[in-house]
């Protein structure tokens, strides 16, 4: 167990493990299973570059789009983690676990899309390699917006002061 400020106890572990798994499917072995079947079809099929002359801007404009997105996630997650999570102060450890999936899902699904540029890119230049610099990005993304047990420590704090204020999920 995971002790908070004063005599409150709750498994922070628990709180957070169905988010990371969640989040570690979707953003690190989908993407890195996606990545493999590119990297093979490079190495056995020699796809061919689609679009000319035009791949290396393209790569540009995704890699811009992949920063955006990668913004917008960091953005929204830190609003999700913002609003009140809780119902009620007797049910803080289940509230959390279950707010803290709720808001984390469309942040990791936001994340794990930005991989989607790498393999359209492949798909029209059949380039491997700048394919796996954006989505070794939306892995680099994912580490920056996942929750770690200090933030989460941190967020159940935030989220307790709420529900004593009256800030209350619902409501």
């Amino acid at each position: 167990m995971s002790l908070l400020s004063g005599d409150d106890k709750y498994d922070l572990h628990h709180i957070l493990a169905k988010s990371l798994y969640f989040a570690l499917l979707v953003n690190v072995l989908l993407p890195a299973a996606a990545l493999f079947l590119c990297h093979y079809a490079a190495n056995n099929y020699f796809p061919e570059n689609r679009i000319g002359e035009l791949a290396n801007p393209l790569f540009y404009v995704f890699a811009a789009a992949a920063l955006a997105q990668g913004a917008l996630a960091w953005w929204w997650r830190s609003k999700l983690f913002a609003s009140p999570m809780i119902t009620s102060l007797e049910s803080v450890q289940q509230d959390m676990t279950t707010g803290l999936l709720r808001a984390s899902r469309p942040v990791s699904l936001l994340v794990a899309s930005i991989s989607l540029w790498g393999y359209i890119y492949f798909l029209l230049t059949g380039r491997f390699r700048e394919t796996a610099v954006l989505v070794l990005f939306s892995f680099v993304m994912y580490q920056v917006v996942r929750p770690r047990l200090g933030s989460l420590q941190k967020l159940v704090t935030r989220q307790k002061q709420m529900a004593e204020k009256g800030q209350l999920l619902g409501r």
